[in-house]
């Protein structure tokens, strides 16, 4: 017979709390308390915050001492020798059984074709101008769903997973499921060219041929924004994975960068003389890199914190190029008949010269145009999309090896898939929170310059103050007052007369003396916040007048002796 205390002792042990209500790590010890908030609640929320901003750190610092090695690279034994002299049959035969299998050619009728892999790199979804979508498990051949939709498509992008993908049709944009059956058509998105999913947010963003970015929140159905970039049909769109701000590239060469929040781009370049066809953000510097290429045939990396200037510039051979980079910081190139690939420091080291950086592999495609570059996650392989099909190359060292099974896990299973998802939704970031600086979110204010005190009673918002309050506050009002000759003389008067107290009349009397004159009038409607070249003279006129009479009652009184004419008097300037 089992006690009561015993049957309860037995399932503590065998009961567990769900993966999304488990502590991710224990709260470190050394966390700031923020004391001298008198809210309580303001005070518990920013200790909070600390402590996750701690717990954060030393999860990062414990990653770093787990894994010290290196993502692996092709090296070659003398100087002498090229890493981009290596064919493909020579990686495939150097690399292991299972890695091999990313090397592949696939034949297709209805291209050119474009690719997208899910988060977890283990589907891909593949597209054709004349209509065929297909996606499936490419490391199991398992074929999830294929169409022969008889029109136009343009692009294609996963959703949360692998169980929705949309497709930019010729019209309209429409979302599957995994098997293939039609869920949604977004009538709101007309003529779309290029899609592109946020996975924190749950928002699909499209832009097409009338020049609109659209966002499309999945969770709930409903457009969050809908941004006019007034630029044209848009045939080039990119995320920072780092931020979710949209890159997007137009026929005028400029790229514009774009938040739901904001209805102008936040960032606007010239980046090319002509129309920009390539577009990628580097997700291993945290979105700090940028590379455009243009139909002009040039290629540019920027950095992205401060816009002054190109990292790096070269030209290359065959005009328009596709560009993607990979998770570990290497930059695939799509040009002409061939595919390149560098890697870094070199395209990110600033260099002076427009001369291409050092080649790390290369492998040529008969089959164009070439349309589309992605890298695999997690893995060492490239696709191209081209006329005749996909071609997968291998390219050592380009996919991240450590992979996040809280974020995107390659041999998940259902179950664990359905609970990533409800754990997404649960998390959901809002719209309003793209920012270009994500570190922003959650940070105290600084105190802000157009904030000041009127009077010093109380702050007064900067829109709101007077005009001269403004102009004070920028330092360029004209506070210079307009002492009359009869005033000074009074004072000085009233400095004889032993401070001798005045009555109210003789007060507003001395006041008004002075005002009638054409030059004071003159002065008074030119006394605005602005500076003018007359009124400037006029009152350095003035101010000598006055100087030079003080000179001469201080020659009367005694006071300074009176200067000697000299000969040299008659050159001297008025």
């Amino acid at each position: 017979m089992v006690s009561p205390v015993d049957s309860l002792f037995v399932k503590a042990q065998n009961t567990t709390l769900p993966k999304s209500l488990r502590p991710i790590s224990p709260p470190p010890d050394n966390v700031p308390k923020h004391k001298h908030v008198k809210d309580l609640k303001l005070r518990t929320k920013l200790n909070r915050q600390a402590a996750h901003a701690a717990r954060s750190k030393a999860l990062v610092e414990d990653a770093e001492l787990l894994l010290m090695s290196e993502a692996g690279k092709m090296q070659v034994e003398t100087e002498l020798e090229r890493t981009w002299r290596i064919g493909q049959d020579d990686i495939v035969q150097g690399a292991g059984q299972e890695a091999a299998k990313g090397r592949r050619e696939l034949k297709l009728d209805g291209g050119p074709y474009r690719s997208r892999y899910s988060r977890n790199g283990r589907h891909l979804a593949i597209v054709g101008s004349m209509g065929h979508v297909a996606t499936f498990d490419w490391q199991t051949g398992t074929m999830h769903a294929e169409l022969q939709l008889q029109e136009t498509c343009r692009d294609i992008t996963f959703l949360q997973d692998q169980s929705f993908f949309a497709v930019a049709q010729k019209k309209y944009v429409f979302i599957y499921d995994r098997d293939g059956v039609e869920l949604h058509r977004l009538k709101a998105h007309i003529e779309p060219t290029r899609l592109e999913f946020l996975p924190y947010h749950w928002l699909l963003a499209s832009v097409g041929n009338n020049g609109f970015l659209k966002y499309q929140d999945t969770s709930t159905g409903h457009i969050v924004a809908e941004h006019r970039t007034k630029l044209g049909a848009c045939h080039t769109l990119a995320q920072n994975k780092h931020n979710a701000v949209l890159h997007l590239g137009h026929s005028n060469g400029v790229v514009t960068l774009w938040t739901p929040n904001i209805p102008h781009p936040v960032v606007q370049i010239l980046a090319h003389l002509g129309p920009v066809v390539g577009l990628s953000v580097d997700p291993s510097s945290g979105g700090r890199y940028m590379a455009t290429s243009g139909q002009d045939g040039i290629i540019k990396v920027w950095d992205c914190r401060n816009w002054k200037g190109t990292v790096r510039e070269w030209t290359t051979r065959g005009g328009s190029a596709e560009l993607e980079w990979s998770a570990r910081g290497a930059l695939g190139v799509a040009v002409g008949g061939s595919v390149n690939v560098y890697t870094k420091p070199s395209i990110q080291t600033p260099h002076v010269a427009k001369a291409p950086p050092p080649l790390y592999l290369t492998h040529p495609i008969p089959h164009r145009p070439l349309t589309s570059v992605r890298f695999c996650p997690f893995q060492d392989i490239l696709t191209i999309g081209h006329n005749a099909g996909l071609s997968s190359i291998l390219v050592p060292g380009a996919g991240e090896p450590n992979f996040d099974s809280t974020e995107a896990d390659p041999f998940e299973n259902k179950k664990a898939r359905r609970e990533r998802e409800v754990k997404g939704l649960l998390d959901k970031i809002q719209p309003d929170m793209i920012t270009l600086d994500p570190d922003f979110i959650g940070a105290l204010a600084p105190p802000t310059k157009l904030t000041t005190a009127v009077n010093d009673t109380h702050d007064v918002p900067f829109a709101r103050l007077p005009r001269l309050e403004r102009l004070r506050v920028q330092g360029k009002a004209d506070e210079t007052e307009l002492v009359d000759d009869d005033d000074e003389d009074a004072a000085e008067g009233d400095g004889d007369k032993n401070d001798k107290p005045q009555s109210r009349m003789e007060k507003e009397k001395r006041k008004m003396r002075g005002k009638g004159k054409s030059v004071k009038r003159y002065l008074r409607k030119q006394r605005k916040n602005v500076i003018d070249p007359t009124a400037v003279a006029i009152r350095a006129k003035l101010e000598k007048q006055r100087e030079e009479k003080r000179v001469a009652k201080a020659i009367e009184n005694g006071q300074v002796e009176a200067r000697k004419p000299s000969a040299l008097d008659r050159f001297r300037r008025p």
